[in-house]
This record gives C-alpha cells, sequence and structure tokens, in this order.
C-alpha cells in the first residue's frame, strides 16, 4: 500500500469478506511475516484465527488493523507504543469518531499589525542609534 487508509487489494478472485492466510496479508500489504506476528504480540487488538497446526486466518477487521498499523508506523512515523495508543484511543471513542475538528478563536484584544510591529522596532533601532552616538 501507499500510505493511503484505503484497504488492499487482493487479486485472487475471493470474497471481501474471506479469511486469508499470512502469506496473502504480507503479499498485499507488503509487510514481512516476522513484523506481522511481532505485530500480533505488541497489537492486543490484532488476534487472526489461528487453526490446527497454529495456521493464521486473517479476518477483514484483522487486515484493516493491520493496514492502520503499517500506515502509522511506517508512513507516520509513530512508534511502536505511539501506534498502540493511537488505536486504543480510536477503540476507546468508537469506531465512528472521525478527525478531531479545531475551531479558530478570534482574540478579544485588537491584534496588531505587521505594519505597527515594524514600525515599532524602527523606532526602538533608532533610539539605540542615538544611545550609541550620545556614549
Amino acid at each position: 500500500m501507499s500510505g493511503n487508509s484505503e484497504r488492499p487489494r487482493f487479486e485472487d478472485g475471493k470474497d471481501a469478506q474471506a479469511l486469508r492466510t499470512i502469506g496473502e496479508v504480507t503479499k498485499a500489504l507488503g509487510v514481512r511475516q516476522h513484523v506481522l506476528r511481532y505485530w500480533e504480540e505488541q497489537f492486543p487488538a490484532l488476534q487472526p484465527i489461528k487453526r490446527a497446526g497454529g495456521r493464521r486466518y486473517y479476518r477483514p477487521e484483522d487486515i484493516a488493523l493491520i493496514a492502520e498499523i503499517d500506515r502509522l508506523v511506517h508512513h507516520e512515523g509513530y512508534t511502536l507504543r505511539g501506534a498502540r495508543q493511537a488505536i486504543e484511543g480510536r477503540s476507546d471513542e468508537g469506531e465512528s469518531a472521525g478527525p478531531v475538528v479545531v475551531e479558530a478563536v478570534i482574540p478579544a484584544h485588537d491584534v496588531v499589525s505587521n505594519d505597527e510591529i515594524m514600525d515599532r522596532l524602527r523606532a526602538i533601532r533608532a533610539h539605540l542609534a542615538q544611545a550609541l552616538v550620545a556614549a
């Protein structure tokens, strides 16, 4: 994947809700198998189905979580701890929680323009220059 939030595409003709093997997931996401197994230890929410012989099968929600971890760690520069906290925070707020909207705050007092600041600085410079000449 290229760092965006879209789901990986599997070109195997299986239904979108089909279970995927670790090989299929790593091929679609470009994440190595040993990294994926390590992430399973580090992210409690990542719990693939394990069948006889320990073979892993990933559900669509597991694959979406892996894609999110990959985006946070490899594309946005999060540490594993930071990614885990971001994901746990998101699940605490509910899956529908979107980005935080921040409204602009307009100060109650008058805002000084850049021209006024420059005029004040020029006056200070002139005052300091006179002080140097007088000294």
